[in-house]
């Protein structure tokens, strides 16, 4: 990971934050864009695309880039595509980060811009919707574009503003995602300094920004497990090798994975099974049994000591039985860690956005972000934006990926001006150690 460029002492970067928040250019341009940015998210939200077939989400958003004089780079990572604005003045390279794909949901909100879109996911016909907000995400990423083009002349740096597909994931024998998007260079291209990036969520108030220093969202990694025995009649258990048996064993065995051999004290993890499948009839003891689960944890060593206790206790539990054991360990996204530094750098712009009051800590959360792929490259600083309406309980609003997930639009200004201002801060208190 790149080392972090410093800021300037600590109290020229509070009057730089405030004078930011209360200078009337980027304030007047955050204005005039706020329709904008909520017209661009119901277009979105109305024409929703699953990952890795963005294609018509990728050319609207092109066609806005182009338009504000950007140099844009299209048919990365499949469908992901950049925009590169070249500030008038030398300085850093901030990234800047939007995801765009929807998700296989069926759309039951009353909005008059909801999604009727239907397609064929995994040999299924279903709805499309984007009921994560990765519209919101983009729109408001294409707000903070319009707004830093029209500062380009004062701009002490460039902004590399990322239009990320597949963040919920590739479909099946595809890449995708932030990892592809790297893997294609566009961080040696562009070589930026830092990145941000941020994410709608219905369990915050409206404007409510929730931050967590350090790690953030754990990693997600799948695990496959085939238990082989011996098939034979079920009157008969002799007479072969029962996979069942086993495969309930190396269930309760591997709870003891988490609960006594890694030190949850350093940081918590979660072994989880998901699927259990095996055998067709009642009297007939099969020859297999197919587990399927998740690993959540956030400390990239214990994420390692889990991979090899898993399939330490998988194989021997199922030898003890006489069957034997294959284990699949799928890597998935890693922890999304938020840089110290940056993150106390972040803390007081996003104050002088939304309020004092309306910056929380947030507990960890065992969802995934592939986010995370950025921040190992550079240091990095992802963080959430409350959008459910202020007189409705965010505990019980329905959350995200739900078929009734709703945004208030009002939160799209704040995350439109906090990206900006991010933005205008980290160039503004650069220094080059």
């Amino acid at each position: 990971m790149k080392k972090l460029l410093l800021p300037i002492a600590i109290g020229a970067l509070l009057l730089a934050t405030h004078a930011f928040a209360s200078d009337p250019k980027p304030q007047q341009l955050l204005e005039n864009t706020e329709s904008k940015v909520i017209e661009w998210r119901r277009h979105l939200h109305q024409n929703p695309e699953l990952g890795n077939r963005e294609f018509e989400t990728a050319k609207y958003i092109e066609k806005h880039l182009r338009a504000l004089g950007l140099e844009v780079e299209t048919g990365i990572a499949h469908t992901g595509l950049v925009g590169f604005l070249r500030g008038g003045k030398p300085g850093p390279t901030v990234a800047l980060r939007a995801d765009m794909d929807a998700l296989p949901v069926t759309e039951r909100t009353d909005v008059h811009f909801a999604s009727k879109a239907r397609t064929t996911y995994q040999g299924k016909d279903v709805g499309v919707m984007h009921a994560c907000g990765h519209d919101t995400h983009v729109a408001m990423l294409m707000g903070a574009a319009e707004v830093l083009a029209g500062l380009r002349d004062e701009l002490a740096g460039n902004v590399l503003f990322i239009f990320q597909p597949a963040e919920e994931g590739a479909p099946d024998n595809e890449e995708g995602g932030a990892e592809l998007m790297l893997k294609e260079g566009i961080f040696k291209k562009y070589k930026p300094d830092v990145a941000f990036g941020q994410h709608v969520t219905s369990s915050l108030p409206t404007g409510v920004i929730g931050y967590r220093s350090g790690p953030l969202m754990a990693a997600a990694d799948e695990f496959r497990i085939t238990i082989n025995g011996r098939q034979t009649h079920g009157s008969r258990p002799w007479g072969g090798v029962d996979p069942i048996v086993a495969a309930a064993q190396v269930v309760m065995g591997t709870q003891a994975i988490v609960s006594r051999q890694i030190d949850i004290t350093k940081e918590p993890a979660v072994v989880s099974f998901g699927r259990i499948d095996g055998g067709v009839r009642n009297n007939i003891i099969p020859d297999s049994v197919y587990l399927n689960g998740t690993i959540r944890n956030f400390d990239m060593d214990n994420r390692a000591e889990i991979f090899k206790r898993l399939k330490t206790t998988a194989e021997l539990i199922a030898e003890s039985s006489g069957a034997s054991a294959d284990v699949e360990i799928l890597e998935g996204y890693p922890v999304t860690i938020n840089n110290a530094e940056l993150t106390e750098m972040a803390l007081p712009i996003l104050r002088s956005a939304v309020g004092d009051k309306n910056v929380v800590e947030v507990p960890k959360i065992t969802g995934a972000e592939d986010f995370s792929y950025y921040a190992n490259e550079v240091p990095g600083f992802f963080y959430f934006l409350g959008v459910t309406p202020r007189d409705q309980d965010a505990s019980q609003a329905p959350s995200n990926h739900s078929p009734l997930f709703y945004v208030d639009e009002d939160a799209l200004r704040k995350g439109t001006e906090a990206l900006t201002l991010l933005t205008l801060d980290y160039m503004a208190n650069y220094k080059k150690q």
